[in-house]
Formats: structure tokens, sequence, C-alpha cells
């Protein structure tokens, strides 16, 4: 309605009309109340549930205990035994003494084994081991002891070897490590009667005659130097018998390693020496590894010269050698490539003397697509080399990889196979893995190639809340000379009844293992082929546990809360993609570390738990005590940081690897 048209008083109205109702509505806005946040504060959050595992014994620092009684019926070979034991662990946290972790097993065995140094063995069997970690005496010294079947300890440079691996030695006996972080001051000894482990599915300790004694220090006594020596002495050589077990040979060793080291920015080196005395002869040892970063590229070489008969305890390690490596490795974006070469000559003209050459390469095409290929060569008297493809490719199926292996050396020795590995993406509760392999392998001193396929599986499922089950399955067929045939599988049933009383059932059977012809590498210790002989046992368990106390309190977090728990596994990882394959086998009876202070076994699958855990991160180490070699653990999945979700299990896979 246009005002200029002859109607001025209507126009006015409305004008007047508009106002007003802008007025009321800017009084009703001044007087709404000013705008609050709506986020509720963590103080008033409601409480969860109590919850059940905990009871109503909440208070006080973490504790837990749990009792078990074994049972088992075994058959090896022609043998058939059976083993009855009981079993007692737990974790103590104080105020003033550290946190207390207690694992021991003590079972009857009728088992009859003749070992060559002490006879029949049967009857009584166990082991024990109490830990008191992280105990904060006057000024900064933290101690950690041990009580109980140990293995020894080493200081951080001589775990941190690239080429070379020092093995750590099982005994029973006292261990002790005192570190002042302030300083850069480490020193640490241990003693007892030196052994092995024994027991079929029950951890057990066999004690030999001799004792196993060490002592060590390292000093850090400027940002970029560090220092270490080591003695090491030990009664008994670990040797296989004539069916593949390990057993102690008498004699004596005495040892003594020192290290330097310099650690810049950008560069690093190493100085290592090693002597040993023992009763098939005294030999000295000296390597060096250096290290570069260069913007993309990191280059790693060194020397070394170790004499025949060169030895660190009762484990062999690698002597009679002399010559130098160069190893190149680039990563960035979607590439990651490295290359290496070592020269190597035998001191004594007996053992190996040639060059070792390896190379790798892998790129991502997009964020489901991946592929790479690997090759080793080596040429000494003969000339050997292996081959490997392999494609990386997630779908709505889950993780796939294809891979193609090959091997061939003088004298018409071909092996290949063609695998197909599948992670599936399976609701939470539910975990598979399946391997499909087939090829013609061609084993040492084998006059024709086997033709072999093999199925395997690796999952669980919880089927409830309190009844789950976990389990590898692999089948095996082949034609031809030395071939396997049969069905291998480890399955476990686990059944709470309450919350502190449940019931464990495994059965495992293995039928035969034979090495991959797949793996050269000169400077590791050389594994004989072993046929096994069939293994079946049926194991239960019945256990009784109970915690009390608040979850354990997180960095930066409230001294109690809510909680959830740590589970995972620990396997070889053969094709090294990070990602458990149905055919990769677990790595049983490793020590797992919780934030430094809690320890758990993997058991024979390679699984280990932590029950109750506060929410919150956390640092899971894990030391490989017991890793058979040429296995090691990086870096990375030496600490690896986990996040714990309240009332959920987090769980993660972590895997051994091999050099490239």
């Amino acid at each position: 309605m246009n005002p200029r048209n002859g109607h001025p008083r209507l126009a006015l109205a409305l004008c007047i009309a508009g106002i007003l109702a802008m007025r009321t509505a800017y009084a009703q806005a001044g007087d709404a109340p000013a705008y609050r946040d709506r986020i509720i504060a963590p103080d008033n959050l409601q409480e969860l549930p109590p919850d059940e595992e905990a009871g109503q014994d909440s208070g006080g620092l973490p504790r837990s205990f749990r009792i078990e009684l074994l049972a088992s019926r075994n058959e090896r070979g022609g043998d058939r035994y059976d083993e009855y034991g009981i079993s007692a662990g737990g974790h103590w946290e104080t105020a003033d003494w550290g946190a207390f972790s207690l694992d021991a097993t003590l079972f009857d065995s009728d088992r009859k084994r003749f070992d060559g140094l002490q006879g029949s063995q049967g009857g009584l069997g166990g082991a024990a081991t109490l830990w008191q970690r992280d105990l904060y005496l006057n000024g900064s010294w933290r101690v950690n002891n041990g009580l109980g079947v140990l293995n020894t300890p080493s200081t951080p440079l001589q775990r941190s070897q690239y080429r070379f691996y020092l093995p750590t030695v099982a005994f029973a006996g006292v261990s002790s490590e005192w570190q002042d972080d302030r300083r850069g001051l480490l020193v640490q000894g241990s003693f007892g009667r030196a052994g092995l482990y024994n027991g079929t599915r029950m951890v057990g300790f066999e004690l030999a005659d001799g004792e196993a004694a060490s002592l060590g220090a390292q000093w850090q006594w400027s940002p970029q130097w560090s220092g270490t020596a080591s003695f090491l002495g030990t009664h008994g050589r670990i040797v296989p018998d004539d069916r593949g077990e390990a057993v102690l040979e008498q004699g004596d060793t005495q040892a003594l390693y020192a290290a330097t080291a310099w650690q810049g920015e950008r560069d690093s080196v190493q100085l290592n020496l090693l002597a040993s005395d023992s009763d098939i002869g005294d030999a000295a040892g000296v390597w060096i590894d250096a290290s570069a970063r260069r913007g993309r590229y990191t280059h790693n070489y060194g020397g070394y010269r170790l004499q025949p008969d060169l030895a660190w305890g009762a484990l062999p390690i690698n002597n009679d050698i002399q010559g130098g490596y160069y190893r190149i490795a680039y990563q960035y974006a979607r590439w990651i490539w490295n290359a290496s070469v070592d020269r190597i000559e035998s001191i004594s003209g007996a053992g190996f003397d040639g060059t070792y050459a390896t190379g790798y390469a892998r790129y991502q095409a997009d964020s489901t697509l991946g592929y790479g290929a690997s090759l080793n060569l080596r040429r000494s008297g003969d000339t050997a080399h292996s081959a490997q493809l392999f494609l990386d490719k997630s779908t709505a199926w889950g993780q796939t990889r294809v891979q193609i292996d090959q091997a061939g050396a003088d004298g018409g020795q071909e092996s290949w196979q063609v695998s197909v590995d599948q992670a599936l993406p399976l609701q939470q509760g539910t975990r598979l893995s399946a391997s499909l392999a087939y090829g013609e392998l061609h084993y040492e001193n084998q006059d024709e190639a086997t033709r072999a396929a093999t199925l395997s599986l690796y999952g669980g499922r919880d089927i409830s809340e309190r009844l789950s089950i976990d389990g590898s399955a692999r089948w095996t067929h082949g034609d031809g000379d030395g071939a396997v045939r049969g069905t291998d599988f480890n399955l476990g049933v686990n059944w709470r009844m309450t919350p502190r009383w449940s019931v464990n059932a495994a059965l495992y059977q293995s039928t035969g293992s034979q090495r991959s012809p797949f793996i050269l590498d000169p400077l590791v210790t050389e594994t004989p082929f072993i046929s096994l002989p069939r293994d079946r046992s049926v194991f239960l368990t019945l256990r009784y546990e109970r915690s009390a106390g608040r979850p354990q309190a997180m960095l930066g977090g409230g001294s109690s809360g809510p909680a959830g728990s740590v589970a995972g596994s620990l396997y070889l990882d053969e094709n090294g993609d990070g990602v458990r394959a149905a055919s990769e086998q677990p790595a049983a009876n490793v020590t797992v570390l919780l934030d430094g202070r809690y320890a758990a076994r993997t058991d024979s699958l390679g699984n280990f738990e932590f029950p109750r855990v506060a929410a919150g991160a956390h640092r899971l180490t894990v030391v490989p005590d017991n890793l058979p070699l040429p296995w090691y653990i990086d870096d990375a999945a030496t600490q690896r940081v986990v996040q714990v979700v309240v009332r959920q299990a987090a769980r993660v896979e972590i895997g051994a690897r091999r050099q490239r």
C-alpha cells in the first residue's frame, strides 16, 4: 500500500505497531537469563554402576590374586604322560616399597625323558618368580629386584644392537637393577643356578650343575656420550638333543662385554668389544655400528671381526666371521625402500665366505592399495637367492595380502609358494584371519621338491560376556619326499562362571615343523632342520581370582576412577606387514609389562591380559627374555602406548621381526 495514494493514516498506524512490537521483543530479551555452558562438570557426573569384578573392596592401592588348579594329558611321539599342578600369582601396589608381582607354578609329572646329562626326568617340577619394581630410594635412585626363575639382565647399549644379538641366560636366583635417571647411571647384577625351561603345558625349570652370574653398569657422562661394561659367567651350553629338544651340555664360559656410544642429532656410532674364555677356547670380537640421517635417507654401516669359538653365556652367537656392511633406507610419503650389502669372510677358513645383499621396496598407491617386493642374494661357494612379491589391499572384506615367494640355489634346488592372507573386519568381540598357501618346497638334503597346500585359521569370539573361544588351526597336505600331512591346532575355551571363578580348557596338537626355505641370512646362527614327533595335549585349568583397590593411577589423572582391561598377542611377523596372519606362529612364554610395573606372560597362543586397568593411556613393554633367535622386538613395538576405554578391552597385536 502506497501512502502517497491517499492512505496516510493506515500507513502511520502500521509503523507505530511495528515499533511497539520491536520494543516488546527487546524487553523480553532483556529479561531472559544469560547463556550458560551446558557441559556437565566432571564432579557432577553420575557415578557408574559398581564394578562387579572389584567387589566391595575398592579402597586402597591396587592388588590382585589368582590361584589355579592345572591338569593335562600329553602324548609326544610314543610317550604318554600326565601333569598335575597348582599355579599362583598376583600384583600388589605399595606406597613405600614399589610394586610386587608373583608368578609361581608347581606340578607333578610322570614323564620319562633321557637328556644325556641328568638322566630320567619326572616327578616334581615348577618355577616361581617374584618381582619388586619401581622402589624409590632417597635421592633419585629407582630399584628393580627379582627372585626366582629369571633371565640375566642386560644394559640398554647391550640390547641396542643393529647386526649382532647377545642373548640372555635363564637361571634360578636373584637379580637387582639400580638406576639413577638424574645422573644417567645404571648398575645391575644377578646370581643363581643356570638351567632350562621345561614342562609341556606347565612352565617349569630344570636346574643345571653350575651357576650363572652377571654384573653390568652403564653411565651417560655427557648428553652425547655413554658407556657400558658387562660380565657374564655360566656353566653349561644349550644344544639340541637327537629329538630337537634343548639340553645343557657341560662347560664353563666367562665373557666380558664393553661398549661406548656417541649420539648426535643426526648421527650415532657405537663401538663394541667382547672377549670370552671357555672350555672350547679363548676368543675376542670387535664390531662397530654407525648411522647417519640425511633428510629422507638413513644410512647404517659398520665392520666386525669375531674370532672362532666366541661365546656369550649358554647360547650360541655369531663367530668366525669378519667383514663389513652398508644399509640405506628411504621413507617418504608413499615410498618405503631399503637395500644392504654384507661382505663376510671366515677367519678360520671353515665358515662362510662371500657376499650377501638384500633389497626391499613398498609403494602405497592409495589409502587402500599397497604393493612391493624384496630380494635376497647370497654368493659364496654356491649362489642362492630368494625373492618375494606382495600386494596389500583393504576392502570391505578386511585386509588382504597376496604374496609370491621364490627361492633357488645351485644344484637345481628351486622352491616357490603362492599365499593369500586375509584379516576379516568383524564386529567387536569377534576376530578371524585366514591364510591359504600352495607351492613346491625344496628343503636342504632333500632329493625332490615337496608339493604342499596349507590352510591356516586364527581367531576367536566372545560368545557372551562370560564365555569366549580362541584358537588357531592349520591343515597341511603334501606330496613328495619329506611331505608333511596332518592338522595342527591350538584351541582354548574360557568360561567365567562367576566374577571370580573361571574354567579354561585347551586342546593342542602338532604333527611336525619345517624351516622355511625362503629365509637367507648368513649372519643368523644356523637352525638345523628338525622333524618334530607327534605332539598332543589336553589342558584344563580351574582359576580363582580376586582384585581389590582402586584401579591403577594414571599420569595426569585422578587416583581412582573407571577401569577397562588390556589384552593382546605377541607373534612372529614373518612377512613384516604388522598384521597377524593365520600362518604366523605365536611367541609363547614372553614377559609383557604394563607401565613398567605389572608383568604377564604370553600363553601358547601368544596371548596376554591385564584385567582392571584404569581408563586412559598406558605403556606396554615387551621383555624379549624367551623370544627365539633371530627374532627381535623393534623400538616401536617394545614401547607400545595403548588407550584404555571404560569397561572395554583394549586389544593390541605386537609382531616380532627379523632384520631385512
